[in-house]
């Protein structure tokens, strides 16, 4: 989406608000938190999910479609003129009168589209035509963080577990926050909680530029890679985005385990899970289980204490040591800090557990860069290894962009290697051409060149079958992996064994 921004600064004083493309992860937080402020809000997306019923049931009116009539019921109306708009239009009943009694003039909506919205976009073009502000979602993000004592954490990988186990800690610690996250937690029933003390926690994303809008009180980051080469040419217009967003934080915290963070970035405070490293914050005695991890951890040299995590892999105990770092920060006891980590639930889509059929456990993971791929198959690992009702770990991965495919074609064939079975589908474009003439076939034939128990089953939507009668077998954990649709299949493959 072209900025094409017709104000200077996002109102929110009063204003209403209509997003395009309501129902992402990152839209619908935002849509809740300004919904939660009383704010006349509204929206449209293609498909009703559970995220626009949640939202509805705060009050916003919602539009199953992205049409260009959408903004109809604010133009050529004043407030003694309006008339309710009838249900099928799209609009909630108890909402559509509150919104058609705006006046125009004063009241036309402010619009947020994300980068997923195209200038040609209907919708965004009446927008246009009707005069209404332009907003991107990270301008309502931005002028949120300004609001706040604000903690804005970034990062190429952990962004959103980060983020959402600072928000678990302050909210266990009973400082009410503010919470934005590229997730679902449990722990406040979705991906946006509005609080009333003076944290905001929020997920702030590199993926297209925007990260350098924000200057946050605290910003946290966890590494730096290139994963968007449909958006970077390289790994230093990544580096540059990060030391710009590095130079508007007030305090800078980052994972000095990280070669580019350490070098690149003026840090305020680090950690690393290396105790040698000289980090502010470190950890000691690691033991990685099949339940989570066990460490001692340090504080510039003096030991706080034993941290006992529920989270598996090296990743999240990096994670945890930034939360750590974020809690000290704002002046918590280590002993709460714990605590409040130790009765973290996890986040929906990351190593998240969906079920159970036939001996065989289902694992659900958002996993989709050779990284996180590679971390979360040593989590799983550890996870087969301490638990005798397991035997394999069997990848199902669902590739996401062609773009990124080709560009880490070779890491991705690498990072397959201590799965004991993968099986790969065809390519989630997300709405990318395939400019590259590439396949997920492609990804089968370089990860075979390393692993001689790989598959190919182009088709997601009988994916269910060929698993349930080909691949699976008791005690096996089924680690369903990508940023696509691939989990959609999961329960058809749980029933088809329970069958």
């Amino acid at each position: 989406m072209a900025g094409d921004k017709r104000v200077a600064k996002v109102n929110l004083n009063g204003k209403p608000f209509h997003f395009i493309g309501i129902g992402g992860i990152g839209m619908s937080a935002l849509a809740h938190i300004v919904a939660q402020r009383q704010l006349p809000v509204s929206g449209s997306d293609i498909r009703s999910s559970h995220i626009t019923d949640r939202l509805k049931a705060l009050g916003v009116s919602f539009f199953p479609s992205q049409s260009a009539t959408n903004l109809d019921f604010f133009t050529n109306i004043s407030a003694e003129q309006a008339k309710p708009l009838p249900v099928s239009a799209g609009v909630q009943p108890e909402t559509a009168e509150s919104i058609s009694n705006i006046d125009r003039i004063d009241n036309l909506p402010q619009v947020v589209c994300s980068t997923a919205i195209a200038k040609t976009n209907l919708e965004y073009q009446a927008a246009i035509k009707l005069g209404c502000p332009i907003f991107h979602r990270s301008d309502l993000l931005a002028a949120l963080i300004q609001e706040y004592q604000s903690i804005a954490v970034s990062g190429t990988h952990g962004k959103t577990t980060t983020s959402s186990l600072i928000g678990h800690m302050l909210l266990e610690c009973n400082l009410d926050p503010t919470i934005i996250v590229g997730g679902e937690v449990d722990a406040w029933g979705g991906n946006a909680r509005s609080g009333q003390g003076q944290y905001l926690v929020a997920e702030a994303d590199e993926s297209d530029g925007s990260l350098v809008k924000h200057h946050p009180s605290v910003g946290v980051i966890t590494n730096i890679e290139l994963d968007h080469p449909d958006r970077y040419q390289d790994i230093q217009e990544v580096v540059n985005i990060f030391q710009t967003f590095a130079s508007q934080c007030n305090t800078l915290i980052g994972c000095i385990d990280d070669p580019i963070i350490k070098e690149e970035l003026p840090l305020t405070i680090s950690y690393s899970l290396d105790y040698s490293s000289g980090a502010d914050y470190a950890a000691q005695n690691i033991v990685y289980h099949s339940q989570g991890s066990n460490a001692q951890i340090w504080e510039r040299g003096i030991c706080l204490g034993q941290l006992e995590l529920p989270m598996l892999g090296e990743h999240n105990l990096s994670n945890a040591l930034a939360a750590i770092a974020v809690g000290r920060h704002a002046g918590l006891e280590f002993e709460v800090i714990v605590q409040s980590l130790a009765t973290f639930g996890g986040t929906k889509r990351r190593f998240e557990y969906k079920g159970e059929a036939n001996e065989i456990i289902f694992i659900d993971d958002y996993a989709h860069h050779p990284s996180e791929i590679e971390a979360t198959l040593a989590a799983a690992k550890l996870r087969v290894a301490g638990n005798n009702s397991l035997q394999r770990v069997v990848a199902i991965f669902q590739p996401h962009r062609y773009s990124r495919t080709h560009t880490f074609l070779t890491e991705f064939a690498a990072a397959f290697q201590t799965a004991d079975v993968v099986v790969i589908t065809d390519i989630y474009s997300a709405g990318e051409k395939n400019t590259y003439g590439i396949s997920g076939e492609d990804l089968v034939k370089k990860i075979a060149l390393k692993h001689n128990n790989v598959y190919y089953h182009s088709s997601v939507d009988s994916i269910s079958d060929f698993l349930s009668e080909e691949i699976l077998q008791p005690k096996d954990l089924a680690m369903f992996l990508g940023a696509g649709n691939l989990n959609q299949s999961i329960p058809k493959t749980i029933l088809a064994i329970s069958n």
